[in-house]
């Protein structure tokens, strides 16, 4: 098997009624979960990682403006149509319900927990 990017969904604001240092708990539990799949061989990616920098470059002043909710959802959902899987890890979250649903309607494989991602070997590569 070759690596897989792989879409971390999960709580980012869900479940922090807004408290700004809870939203950035959720963000360090999606980078410890893409950490993990970078340690089982894949590429992990965080929908977050995009949609923040395109949100601040756009003029967003804070999470949840009017700005921002045009990068949050959108973009994980362009993202996803780019992956080869997606994590669900743990969490009340609509926007990780939403880009599961998308992942099924595309036909990506759907992991609840990183012992259903399979490991892969990486070959070392050629130095270039």
């Amino acid at each position: 098997m070759k690596p897989q990017l792989v879409l971390i969904a999960g709580p980012y604001r869900g479940g922090t009624d807004g408290d700004p240092a809870r939203i950035m708990e959720n963000l360090h539990r999606l980078e410890l979960a893409a950490l993990a799949v970078y340690e089982r061989g894949h590429m992990p990616m965080v929908g977050e990682w995009v949609a923040l920098p395109l949100a601040r470059a756009a003029g967003s002043e804070r999470i949840g403006d009017d700005i921002s909710e045009r990068f949050l959802y959108p973009s994980a959902r362009r993202l996803i149509q780019q992956c080869d899987a997606v994590l669900r890890i743990p969490g009340e979250s609509k926007g990780a319900d939403g880009d599961v649903e998308l992942a099924h309607k595309l036909g990506l494989p759907v992991y609840y927990g990183l012992d259903d991602l399979p490991e892969v070997t990486i070959r070392a590569s050629v130095a270039g």
